[in-house]
């Protein structure tokens, strides 16, 4: 009779995707200066030889980093748009997506990433230009399609569904957004204030937030 023998070997290491999603880790925890490739390398249990293979240098890996972090975060607005504009009140759909907005944004791993991108920023500005346009600036645009879908429709009056949605968000985001960020101010305001504001200037004169 003969017996196949198993022989257990080391663990495979991590590649690709895993392999950023750990370095992303690291450079969160250590920041760009205090990070290296040794230390990536060990915790993605992968030789140093086989993570330069991958990524050529630490701010090549950096910057695969962060187009990961923007790719994941594309679209990440399109559920809460597609039910605002299936709304039967228009308000109570604003404030859910303001809810959602705010979560989102002000979440520990974003805020995270947003910090750092930022400290780089001087020394990396194509870096930070790909994750302006591609996580910030991206999820604005779908809100002006959506917006500018919903005036179609006669339940706003917005010329330039653009910087409106520009205004909504900051309208939402940004008190809080700097409170998290610089500290001081208050994070208490309700977005029902904020939808508000944003009602009272792009509602149809005379006529409810209604569809």
């Amino acid at each position: 009779m003969t017996t196949t023998m198993r022989t257990r070997g080391r663990p495979a290491g991590s590649t690709g995707e895993d392999l950023l999603s750990i370095a992303r880790e690291v450079f969160l925890e250590r920041g760009y200066a205090g990070t290296s490739m040794d230390e990536v390398a060990r915790r993605a249990r992968i030789s140093k030889a086989s993570l330069y293979r991958e990524h050529a240098s630490k701010s090549a890996l950096y910057a695969a980093v962060v187009r990961q972090w923007a790719a994941a975060g594309r679209d990440a607005m399109r559920p809460g748009l597609e039910r605002l504009q299936g709304s039967a009140d228009l308000r109570e759909g604003l404030v859910e997506l303001a809810d959602t907005m705010r979560a989102g944004i002000l979440s520990e791993p974003v805020l995270a990433m947003r910090r750092l991108v930022t400290a780089e920023a001087a020394t990396r500005p194509d870096v930070a230009a790909t994750y302006l346009a591609e996580s910030w600036e991206r999820n604005i645009g779908d809100l002006a399609e959506a917006l500018g879908g919903i005036a179609a429709s006669g339940r706003l009056r917005v010329e330039d569904p653009a910087a409106a949605a520009e205004q909504f968000t900051w309208l939402v985001v940004g008190a809080p957004l700097n409170a998290r960020l610089l500290g001081g101010g208050s994070e208490s305001t309700p977005v029902s204030r904020a939808v508000d504001l944003f009602l009272a200037a792009y509602a149809p004169q005379g006529r409810e937030a209604r569809r």
